[in-house]
């Protein structure tokens, strides 16, 4: 089968697996009570929200890890190997490839230990901020050590225009810094309705045309993935939303969106892929820092930025609008600089 042909099943059966499983998932957190708890911070409003089921992250995971398997599986018995392809070293990116998807659970598998103690734990913040720390380090480190023993102690990273530049020991310091900043900026940006799913959507898109651009089809086929779910679980997500990811989600796309950026040996290439991702983190960093250096004065109505542009009177579907073409229009810089780069 065509690399056109396994994007295509891989795409629909993200979809149909994710949207699927919530006529079974969502009543099932209902009964269990597994209720999203709004906190006094947030907007009034939000107090509406109290109750909706969360860890839904559990629908998009299950479906993109299942359509992943069932397209291998199938490439394989059809006589191909996507994940290789004609790269010339395949062990190095089917092991990127294969780290990246296992890294992503094991983020999501963090998450969804902290929306457990939140919700049955009755432990509102859930997971300490060291507790969550140790635990997101253990899993960077081994995914580093992972990339670095497929490029045989020899790390690189590809940047548009100049070339593949040698990393040395400033792959462990910078992988840390990019890993973490990103998975802790999906995490800010699931904040209302099916923003964290439509900006990811958009950059699964952004990144599958970059793989197809690079003749890396194994990437394309987990973005094609990525974006199945997310578009899946839109159903489900968009307002008002039946379910909320959790941090079960977010931290998997989080995951997800670094495997990406790294099996295409360009983690810069986030910047504008996941522009909004950069611009949420950024305005929680801001915010924090200007009221601490003010001793209480803020930039923002409230931070991360779509709470700022809600206490302005934008509703939530236009948030959700305006960020994700504005993610989309980052995405297409992204597929710019790695084309004439």
């Amino acid at each position: 089968m065509s690399w056109i042909g396994l994007d295509i099943l891989a795409l629909v059966l993200s979809f149909g697996v994710t949207a699927g499983l919530g006529f079974v998932l969502i009543p099932w957190l209902h009964k269990l009570k597994f209720g999203q708890t709004i906190l006094d911070i947030g907007p009034a409003w939000h107090k509406k929200k109290q109750g909706t089921p969360t860890m839904g992250g559990i629908l998009f995971g299950a479906g993109i890890l299942a359509a992943f398997a069932v397209t291998l599986l199938t490439d394989k018995l059809t006589g191909g190997d996507i994940l290789a392809g004609e790269y010339p070293v395949p062990v190095e990116i089917r092991s990127k490839i294969l780290s990246g998807v296992l890294m992503a659970l094991g983020f999501g598998v963090i998450g969804f230990a902290d929306d457990y103690i939140k919700v049955v734990k009755k432990r509102n913040l859930g997971l300490t901020i060291l507790q969550k720390t140790v635990a997101q380090v253990l899993v960077m480190g081994a995914y580093l050590l992972s990339l670095y023993l497929s490029m045989n102690g020899k790390p690189y990273m590809f940047i548009p225009f100049v070339g593949n530049v040698d990393m040395g020991v400033f792959f462990w310091i910078f992988g840390v810094c990019v890993i973490y900043a990103a998975i802790n900026a999906v995490n800010f940006t699931d904040g209302i309705d099916g923003l964290c799913s439509s900006v990811t959507l958009s950059a699964a898109a952004a990144f599958a045309v970059i793989a197809v651009l690079r003749e890396k089809f194994g990437v394309s086929l987990l973005a094609a993935c990525l974006a199945g779910g997310c578009a899946g679980f839109l159903v489900w997500d968009h307002n008002p939303a039946k379910v909320f990811m959790g941090d079960t989600g977010s931290m998997f796309l989080g995951g997800m969106v670094v495997a990406l950026a790294y099996a295409l040996d360009c983690p810069l290439i986030l910047l504008p892929v996941g522009i909004i991702y950069v611009i949420e983190g950024m305005s929680d960093v801001i915010q924090i820092g200007y009221f601490k250096l003010t001793h209480g004065k803020r930039i923002f109505k409230m931070a991360p930025i779509h709470h700022h542009f809600e206490m302005s009177g934008w509703s939530e579907k236009k948030i959700v609008a305006v960020f994700t073409c504005v993610n989309l229009i980052g995405g297409a810089a992204g597929v710019a600089l790695m084309y004439f780069g």
